[in-house]
């Protein structure tokens, strides 16, 4: 069968006839009434399923007869009107091309899979409705992030995935190095000498690509990076991935609050996008998967967003009489409950908390005025709390050394970082979104692990 095919997307809003129709893909179902054979076509292009009806008077009818679910064909035919209940075209078949026969044990047949099972058989469960949905959602707003920036004069800068620096000063990182785990050179004192390994110094997978999108954003203006991190928290929670995207924009010249503006019409970009550009899919999630999800996203992207002081953020959460598991303080990090009812209960739409103190925060982050408290940033939103967290950096030269040397970080080892200090340094800004809990926000799924085409979490990485 010739190529190019039509995909089948753009078949269902055909208006029949059409004489001359080619779609290629695999089959949800086969059906034999010995009158003649049904074939349920998929090609990922969308939800839909095209009926294909085939006649007996098919020179190769016995071997489409013996077809399997999965099995990818290729078909010519006419496009009709169908009579069928659910559908408004049927393709009746001239010429049925078996491109690739599934085996009997296809693990997708059609019943319902839990989750649980499909997480298993990842190289395979994008050819289910749900998967499909979550990674033509995922594909989309990918899109939706570059024509935003892009759109603003931003440049689009790839930071590097090998890094000597921990950006977050947590140390939960992968060692990248080609020594002999089994055994290391080994200085005089029975040190690792890391000096015989690849960078001649410790190397890791980066946490961040914001410090050095910093030094962009210093000499080139507005600049974005979207691209993987990785995380060595061994945690086994919903949210948590080894390996995850995110984006992350730097601006010179902006201060906190105009972080906040345009986080806010980054947001909203990428809600009306999804409900524009994916109205199938989130139907299909607002039915099967989170009641109530196009209302939801519908009211924040109809909403001003609130800003609110940390400080203030808190009085209110202790005023309100609700019992948290967590205790919230002057000084505490707020968690998940405390973010959920401040911005569902207490506001009503979403917040940005601003101000936390410093102790809380990372060492980059601009220390305010009042000597406790830094330009920091985080939106809230209901169902999920905390979408996007951000600061106003910290550009004074001898501001920044002295959070280091608190932190206990080498000021020699981020001596590069330092230096966009010393030569023309300027206020700025920037904000970070992690990409797959955007996608759990946008989809109503509930694991990360399932936006995620093929998750990296502790004690698995398959495929």
């Amino acid at each position: 069968m010739q190529s190019p095919r039509t995909r089948i997307v753009e078949v269902l809003q055909l208006q029949p006839p059409c004489a001359e129709v080619r779609v290629k893909g695999w089959l949800r179902t086969v059906r034999d009434s010995k009158q003649v054979v049904f074939l349920e076509l998929n090609d990922g292009s969308s939800m839909g399923i095209l009926q294909v009806v085939v006649d007996p008077s098919l020179p190769n009818i016995e071997d489409v007869r013996r077809l399997t679910t999965g099995s990818a064909v290729g078909v010519r035919g006419e496009l009709v009107p169908s009579p069928a209940k659910g559908q408004t075209v049927e393709l009746r078949a001239t010429e049925v091309e078996i491109i690739g026969r599934a085996e009997a044990d296809f693990p997708l047949q059609k019943k319902r899979h839990s989750f649980e099972f499909l997480r298993t058989i990842a190289h395979l469960r994008n050819r289910t409705n749900t998967y499909g949905a979550v990674f033509r959602v995922r594909s989309k707003l990918a899109h939706a992030i570059h024509c935003f920036f892009q759109d603003r004069g931003f440049v689009y800068v790839h930071t590097p995935i090998i890094t000597a620096s921990d950006a977050e000063g947590a140390g939960e990182m992968f060692r990248v190095t080609t020594l002999d785990p089994a055994a290391p050179p080994k200085t005089p004192e029975g040190r690792i000498d890391w000096d015989a390994d690849f960078f001649a110094r410790q190397a890791y997978l980066t946490v961040s690509g914001q410090l050095n999108g910093e030094t962009f954003a210093i000499g080139m203006g507005d600049i974005y990076t979207f691209g993987p991190t990785f995380r060595a928290e061994n945690s086994n929670t919903s949210r948590h991935v080894a390996e995850f995207w995110m984006i992350e924009p730097e601006m010179a010249f902006f201060d906190l609050d105009d972080n906040c503006t345009l986080a806010e019409a980054f947001v909203k970009h990428l809600l009306r996008t999804l409900l524009e550009d994916c109205a199938e899919d989130v139907a299909f999630f607002d039915e099967r998967i989170d009641k109530g999800l196009t209302a939801r996203l519908r009211h924040v992207l109809e909403s001003p967003f609130e800003r609110m002081p940390y400080a203030e953020a808190v009085k209110r959460l202790e005023a309100s009489g609700q019992s948290f598991e967590y205790p919230v303080f002057f000084g505490a990090n707020l968690q998940a409950e405390h973010e959920r009812f401040l911005t569902e209960t207490i506001i009503g739409r979403p917040v940005f908390v601003t101000d936390y103190p410093k102790e809380i925060k990372a060492f980059y982050m601009r220390r305010n005025d009042d000597g406790r408290t830094v330009a920091a940033v985080d939106l809230l939103v209901p169902q999920v709390g905390e979408l996007i967290g951000g600061s106003q950096r910290e550009e004074r030269y001898d501001v920044l050394l002295q959070a280091l040397e608190e932190t206990g970080l080498s000021p020699q080892s981020y001596a590069w970082y330092l230096d966009t200090r010393r030569y023309g340094t300027v206020p700025h800004a920037g904000f970070g979104l992690g990409f797959e809990r955007l996608i759990m926000y946008a989809t109503g799924m509930q694991n990360i692990r399932d936006v995620i085409p093929f998750p990296r979490t502790p004690r698995h990485c398959e495929f």
